[in-house]
């Protein structure tokens, strides 16, 4: 299927592993030229050079930085360009009790997943609508739909996120311009091994046991694979999904129990 978005241009923030990654991928493969942020150089490198080879006649800037950071986000908005696709992504705060987390820890939370999706939307936005084009995927969790207790700081920052989205996607729809969460399950990224890593004490499991339980509860008997989730994010951003918008798709396998 073309999508019909060869020779746009889109950032991916956090896009040099993982889900992010996939992400840029699959939109290379679709013709976009792609900004690449990350905090890490030497897997950047590798993620741009990557993609640089596999699809040629796509342009690939590279942007080390940390796009929770004023600085980070100057830094990507400024190499990016003129954006048509803006794909929203940070990592998620770490597991744990909330009778531990400071006001650091939530102010951090909030500023990394709510607040710096929300900065990048208000810096390109009206752009994109005075232009009559604009996609704008927000990489969230499928905890905002079904909480996971350890993921407490997440549950919030994001859940705080998509209340936001769902009032702005409804006032730039009728400029061509939408905006969509796209809420990953478990899939097989650094990011489940992690988590995974933050439960052995509390499990007294190992790290590959308690993501093999994990794996064969779940519905599908499975992880995603991060591919899968790319593919999901470029259909978004194409130029026949305009009339999807204010929308969470969940990605998780089926482990979600409810009806909608």
């Amino acid at each position: 299927m073309d999508l019909g978005i060869k020779g746009r241009r889109a950032l991916v923030c956090a896009s040099s592993k993982g889900l992010g990654k996939a992400c840029a991928v699959a939109l290379a493969a679709e013709g976009v030229h792609v900004t690449l942020t990350a905090r890490g150089a030497e897997v950047l490198a590798a993620t741009a050079a990557e993609i640089r080879k596999a699809y040629p006649d796509v342009e690939v800037i590279e942007v080390v930085g940390d796009i929770t950071t004023v600085e980070g986000r100057e830094m990507a908005l400024k190499a990016a360009g003129q954006l048509d696709i803006l794909v929203n992504n940070a990592g998620g705060p770490p597991p744990g009790d909330f009778r531990n987390w400071t006001r650091d820890d939530w102010l951090k939370a909030i500023d990394a997943n709510m607040l710096t999706p929300i900065e990048l939307i208000k810096a390109t936005v009206d752009g994109m609508m005075s232009r009559k084009f604009g996609r704008i995927v927000n990489i969230t969790s499928a905890a905002v739909k079904a909480p996971i207790d350890v993921l407490g700081l997440s549950n919030g920052a994001r859940s705080g996120l998509t209340g936001f989205i769902a009032g702005l996607s409804r006032k730039t729809v009728r400029e061509n311009v939408t905006i969509n969460g796209l809420l990953p399950g478990p899939f097989n990224t650094d990011r489940l091994k992690g988590v995974a890593a933050g439960q052995v004490k509390a499990t007294g499991l190992s790290v590959d046991e308690i993501l093999a339980k994990r794996a064969s509860e779940n519905p599908s008997g499975r992880f995603g694979d991060p591919e899968e989730f790319g593919l999901a994010c470029a259909f978004l951003c194409g130029a026949k999904a305009g009339f999807i918008t204010g929308q969470n798709l969940v990605l998780d396998g089926g482990a979600f129990p409810g009806t909608m």
